[in-house]
């Protein structure tokens, strides 16, 4: 999709409930405040996100030299819990998508690249599902996503989390949490921006991104012998793979 959804014709509940195009403002009629866990056909009010989020889509490779950028799609921005869910209701299960399909779902204003200026000092906590018809990945993509939406991957102060992705292999399913930094400050960064790392020490850096890696686990409900694995971008980049050598694991 090249085009932002008219999030006014689709459902916007869990349930997949619809409403029409004047849900978000009080009726003038009726002041009192309705949300969509009291009513989610007509509700007056919407529970905005801390972050407004980008989702993106990487279709399959034809094979034949395709660009990247023709490849990566933007979908839709949105900042609010309704609009997520009219957003997860109306796109395809990731169960469903071809092999060599990606979702992802980034901060706004950061393109899910490894050579995107927020992400280029950073790296990712993944890991690889590859008992693929025994694993609910659906399930597992959307407690990831509403994690990241949610806030609840890191702490308000941590400002490390820029994105979540899926990859869909032959062998295997691979979701995974993209952070800014790899634990260290980053070069050129204000003296204020704690979100580049700056006045942390190196081990409160990894103690951050070990945090992470430790929630991200039990969004995943990851058996404890399982290792969840911490790799920076440009070690990913000059080895070739997303799956380069691992700085940490949980």
């Amino acid at each position: 999709m090249s085009e932002q959804v008219d999030l006014t014709t689709i459902p916007i509940s869990p349930e997949g409930g619809n409403t029409n195009g004047d849900a978000a403002v009080k009726d003038a009629k009726d002041d009192k405040t309705v949300t969509v866990f009291h009513d989610k056909e007509n509700f007056n009010v919407k529970h905005p996100l801390s972050n407004r989020w980008t989702l993106w889509f990487t279709k399959p490779s034809s094979g034949k030299g395709d660009n990247w950028n023709d490849l990566l799609k933007e979908v839709i921005t949105f900042d609010t819990v309704e609009e997520f869910w009219g957003v997860y209701n109306n796109i395809a299960p990731v169960s469903e998508l071809a092999l060599k399909s990606d979702y992802h779902l980034f901060k706004e204003g950061v393109r899910p690249e490894w050579e995107d200026p927020q992400n280029k000092h950073g790296g990712k906590w993944s890991y690889q599902f590859k008992e693929k018809r025994n694993v609910n990945i659906d399930e597992i993509w959307l407690h990831t996503m509403l994690a990241a939406i949610g806030e609840t991957l890191e702490d308000e102060e941590d400002g490390e989390v820029m994105g979540v992705v899926v990859n869909v292999r032959k062998a295997f399913f691979r979701v995974g949490v993209w952070t800014r930094t790899i634990g260290k400050h980053i070069p050129g960064r204000g003296d204020g921006d704690v979100s580049g790392g700056k006045g942390r020490s190196p081990e409160k850096g990894k103690e951050i991104l070990m945090a992470i890696g430790r929630r991200f686990k039990e969004v995943l409900q990851l058996p404890a012998n399982e290792a969840l694995e911490f790799s920076g971008h440009t070690e990913s980049a000059h080895s070739g793979s997303s799956r380069a050598r691992a700085k940490m694991t949980v």
